[in-house]
């Protein structure tokens, strides 16, 4: 056999080199364009999935109705108050500022509505609970004043309605009230 000189044996190795490194691309380049397989569970939505949970929420149509009861109710009074509706989660559905309302009260009222949606009960009650857990005044976004009611589905609470800018509390609590009853009509 023939000795091959040292620039025929680093051609052939050269040669070698990119035909193995071409395999190798091509068969990198191939898979990379194949589509990944789909996977292959999927949940079932049924009610006897333990996995799922139906909540009920009000529309923008009956936030608004309510947000619109509780102004007419305060303007009957004469009174110059801001309103929120808040979800279940407490965002914000409607916020309806009325004529002259203090700029403060546009706050107030969304803190108000999100802390009766959130424990359940009308801010009136849960500001007699600060003597026994003064802490809960430190809670984020939260108004322990009077002028906030939850609406309620079976007892559950669905929304909140805040209500701030009249004299007290009592009456922006009683424009709240007025809200959630024309949910009821």
């Amino acid at each position: 056999m023939k000795k091959l000189s040292p620039r025929t044996r680093v051609l052939t190795g050269a040669v070698a080199a990119v035909a193995l490194s071409a395999g190798t691309f091509g068969a990198m380049s191939a898979n990379a364009t194949e589509p990944a397989a789909a996977p292959a569970v999927a949940v079932k939505a049924d009610a006897a999935n333990k996995n799922l949970q139906q909540t009920t929420h009000l529309t923008v149509a009956a936030a608004t109705k309510a947000a619109q009861a509780t102004l007419d109710a305060a303007e009957e009074e004469n009174q110059r108050i801001t309103v929120a509706v808040v979800d279940r989660n407490g965002n914000t559905v409607v916020t309806l500022r009325g004529d002259g309302a203090g700029p403060q009260s546009y706050e107030s009222a969304e803190r108000k509505a999100y802390t009766a949606v959130s424990w359940n009960a009308p801010t009136s009650e849960l500001a007699k609970r600060l003597a026994q857990a003064p802490n809960l005044k430190d809670i984020p976004g939260t108004l322990f004043l009077a002028g906030g009611a939850p609406v309620q589905v079976k007892g559950a609470p669905i929304a909140g309605i805040g209500v701030a800018g009249a004299p007290s509390g009592d009456l922006d609590e009683k424009f709240a009230q007025a809200g959630v009853a024309a949910l009821g009509k």
